[in-house]
């Protein structure tokens, strides 16, 4: 092999071995730096928009993405009352964006139904899904770097707001039991709630995916 050639892949190898290098290091002080999930969404408080009596839903006029305003009638209710059919009004009960919407013209509803589900953009936050291994490196008030997979060249600040005091697992309406005696430890996540510092001007709807990453206290 000529003496250029060797000198040309040392100067190669030497260059691939620092990068190598500088990945490593970055890497582990970046792991140590931050808790890292990728297991978070946009989320919000909330507005239930719910039937006020039993009838048959009318006038309903709530479509995903329409903005409503507090007390904005979105529907009506005739209520089934012989040969008479009062209508009761449904309003929206605060300011927000129908983005579940149940309601279904001409259908019987219960009193109480859930029609539609709004948010208040406005008022948005993450819920991001800790490993319970490492949720002792969180706590309340530590920054938070967050980027959101629809807008990838953002990155927006946060803090953390609050740490659940159970596991995900425990608030799931079916519950996690064993009844087989085949029991296998699983890693549970423990929800965090992380307020955004500035949205600045995104549209950011809840159950946009979202990876945070929280400095350690």
């Amino acid at each position: 092999m000529r003496p250029a050639t060797k000198i040309r892949l040392f100067v190669i190898g030497g260059v691939a071995l620092i990068v190598a290098v500088v990945f490593i290091v970055y890497y582990v002080v970046y792991a140590r730096s931050y808790v890292s999930t990728d297991n978070a969404q946009i989320d919000g408080n909330q507005i239930s928009i719910n039937a006020p009596t039993a009838g048959t839903l009318i006038d309903w006029d709530a479509t995903q993405g329409t903005q409503v305003a507090a007390n904005e009638p979105v529907g009506r209710i005739a209520i089934q009352n012989g040969y008479s059919q009062p209508q009761l009004v449904v309003r929206a009960p605060a300011d927000g964006t129908i983005a579940v919407n149940n309601g279904v013209p001409g259908s019987f509803v219960a009193a109480g139904t859930q029609l539609a589900i709004a948010y208040d953009g406005s008022d948005v936050f993450v819920t991001a899904r800790v490993d319970e291994t490492e949720i002792n490196d969180v706590h309340v008030g530590a920054p938070v770097k967050i980027s959101v997979d629809a807008f990838p060249n953002a990155q927006l600040t946060g803090q953390v707001a609050e740490i659940k005091i159970g596991a995900a697992g425990v608030f799931s309406p079916f519950g996690q039991s064993n009844t087989t005696g085949n029991f296998q430890k699983v890693t549970q996540v423990i929800p965090v709630k992380i307020t955004i510092d500035d949205l600045e001007g995104l549209a950011l709807a809840p159950g946009m995916n979202v990876t945070a990453r929280i400095h350690r206290g």
